[in-house]
């Protein structure tokens, strides 16, 4: 292939790639909220700050190998940043959140007393999740744990925290979490205008965050990020440290999950721990795998798919909707192990080989040889 075919192909990757990004933010921004009544509406922004977590997912674990099965500790952490502040913010100057006050707490733990301050409540919910997946990744990456082994830690990290939550009732509101909240920085969250604006700012914010990560996986880093994923102690010899690398990636993964957690609270107006536990994190990760978990899209679009097929299978069939989910995921990995997204590079690369064999020169039959 000559270079000039090569700047050819390339240039027509990238126009794709634009064109579809441009496609699909305008099918969110335009067309969805007119097309969609208000209750559908605040569904799909559910379902894309699921997307948000996926996407995160997509990075640890298609870019880099980390098989994470306890997302929903990252999730749960923003989660309850975001829902801190909007109790303290009910509640008012000197007052107790309502689920304090049925539980017999006589004044605010001093846990709780930041978190009066928006600024700080918005920044945990970043920095949170990263200092307590930082800590994991240089205590287990450092010990060269991986695959199986590091799934299963995250996987015992994401039921302590679960069981943490639910035995602190006069902390953490214990099985019911936090809910009812009814001032969401200024506005009601039960009108139609503040839900609107707050799919409009799951939108933005999931735009902004895949395009960081797409260009963190186009980045230097991001190749040598395959390159651990695909033969880590190759990297090791060539004088890279995996174990850093892995724990940037596995922190950048848990600050999208903290922050599609701290969306969560507004659009669905809930934290609890049964969004958190482990089974949440294995359905994140399933909905990554029928997505394309090689694939930053492939991972948001199993991110909404796996939820949209939750809500339609259980309104519709409530006693044997898992079982449906679960056969989705079999088929899918049976016939097409790279998922969704693999099953369309699959078909966009056949259909670049008809066109190039249509396009290429016809040979001269024998009576045309020129002699």
């Amino acid at each position: 292939m000559s270079a000039l075919t090569r700047g050819r192909a390339l240039l027509t990757g990238r126009s794709r790639g634009y064109v579809l990004f441009a496609s699909i933010a305008l099918l969110l921004l335009a067309i969805a909220p007119v097309a969609l009544d208000p209750f559908r509406l605040g569904l799909l922004a559910k379902y894309l700050c699921f997307a948000i977590a996926a996407l995160g997912i997509g990075l640890a674990w298609g870019q880099g190998g980390m098989m994470t099965l306890g997302q929903g500790v990252f999730f749960g952490l923003g989660g309850y940043c975001m829902g801190m502040y909007l109790k303290l913010k009910d509640a008012g100057s000197g007052g107790l959140p309502d689920f304090m006050v049925w539980s017999g707490v006589e004044e605010l733990p001093a846990l709780w007393e930041p978190f009066h301050n928006p600024f700080f409540a918005l920044t945990m919910v970043v920095v949170l999740p990263v200092v307590v997946a930082s800590v994991l990744g240089l205590l287990v990456f450092r010990q060269r744990v991986r695959g199986a082994y590091f799934a299963i830690l995250s996987q015992a990290l994401a039921a302590a925290f679960v069981i943490w939550l639910i035995g602190q009732q006069g902390l953490t509101g214990g099985t019911n979490g936090l809910t009812n909240f009814y001032d969401v920085f200024g506005m009601d969250p039960e009108e139609e205008s503040t839900q609107r604006t707050f799919y409009f700012v799951v939108v933005a914010v999931l735009g902004a965050l895949y395009l960081l990560a797409r260009q963190l996986v186009k980045s230097r880093f991001g190749r040598l990020l395959v390159a651990v994923r695909d033969g880590e102690d190759r990297v090791r010899f060539l004088g890279y440290n995996p174990a850093t690398v892995k724990t940037i990636t596995f922190a950048v993964s848990a600050a999208m999950a903290g922050i599609a957690g701290a969306l969560y609270v507004p659009v669905v107006g809930i934290i609890s721990p049964a969004l958190l536990g482990v089974v949440p994190s294995i359905e994140l990760l399933v909905a990554v795998a029928i997505g394309g978990r090689f694939s930053l899209a492939g991972a948001v679009l199993g991110g909404v798919l796996m939820n949209w097929a939750h809500t339609t299978l259980s309104e519709n069939w409530p006693e044997g909707w898992t079982y449906l989910q679960g056969g989705l995921f079999i088929l899918v990995i049976m016939l097409a192990p790279k998922g969704i997204a693999g099953l369309a590079g699959q078909a966009g690369d056949l259909l670049a080989r008809r066109r190039g064999a249509a396009a290429a020169p016809r040979p001269l039959a024998k009576e045309e040889v020129p002699v």
